[in-house]
């Protein structure tokens, strides 16, 4: 039996047949599920990221994969609340990092997470420019003029709720051109000059440097958000993602993190 069928006749789902035939469809496409890598006979340790973790979860995959020979570790990265809702419909993902409390407790409320899932991070928002800064802007407030075209995450994403915090906090009401389903593709518009800002994480500006500037808030901390991680219930190899979660809470981890900015517990 695959796999992707043992996991949809967990009892705990109670998923509908259409559900689960997008499960094992997930299951081929993404190759994870834990099994071994027919072409190489290793395993494949299959991790959903957070967007903003894109670079830092591909150099811990580097490193992981040299002290681990015979594992492929697949970083599928996206949207914290679409990555969470994947996990819920049974995508076959053996570990799970989100940045946000609120996108890992959809899961953690499906019990479908082993454990209390542990703090790996923190991030804060900081609107990124081009490096010619065409909206001048140099304040949160310059965001809401109506000359400035500004980009900023959906408000179910982790980044987007950030944003609306920013709102309250400072008093300005924004008019985002566009809502983006991840961090990335926010920065991705600031990079393509299609808009004059945009708000991300400051580990993002980090990304960009060079291509593009970083104008702090007034007071970052009200946008504070912590990324959880776990192992995620129903794991085939659950021994490997336990060793692989400790590996990004351990020194490598924890450097590769501080490198880009992330602030770590």
């Amino acid at each position: 039996m695959s796999c992707a069928a043992e996991r949809v006749r967990d009892p705990r789902t109670r998923r509908p047949a259409l559900v689960l035939l997008v499960t094992w469809a997930l299951a081929v496409v993404l190759g994870g599920c834990g099994t071994t890598d027919t072409t190489g006979g290793g395993r494949v340790l299959t991790v959903f990221a957070a967007a903003s973790l894109t670079d830092v979860f591909g150099e811990l995959e580097r490193r992981f994969e040299a002290e681990h020979p015979g594992v492929d570790v697949v970083v599928s990265s996206g949207g914290s609340a679409d990555l969470a809702q994947q996990v819920v419909n049974g995508a076959p993902a053996d570990v799970l990092v989100t940045a946000s409390r609120a996108t890992m407790d959809v899961v953690v409320r499906e019990g479908l997470t082993e454990g209390t899932p542990r703090v790996l991070a923190t991030n804060v928002l900081q609107i990124a420019v081009p490096p010619d800064n065409p909206g001048r802007i140099t304040t949160f407030a310059d965001l809401a003029r109506e000359d400035v075209v500004v980009v900023v995450c959906a408000p179910a994403v982790p980044c987007g709720a950030a944003a609306k915090k920013a709102e309250q906090a400072f008093g300005v009401q924004l008019r985002p051109v566009s809502e983006e389903p991840d961090v990335r593709s926010v920065l991705g518009k600031v990079l393509a000059g299609e808009a004059d800002a945009g708000l991300v994480y400051v580990t993002d500006v980090r990304t960009g440097a060079g291509k593009v500037l970083g104008v702090p808030l007034p007071d970052p901390e009200i946008t504070r958000t912590s990324y959880p991680i776990t192992v995620i219930r129903g794991t085939p190899q659950p021994e490997l993602a336990r060793q692989f979660v400790e590996f990004t809470h351990g020194p490598a981890g924890r450097q590769v993190l501080e490198a880009a900015g992330f602030g770590v517990p």
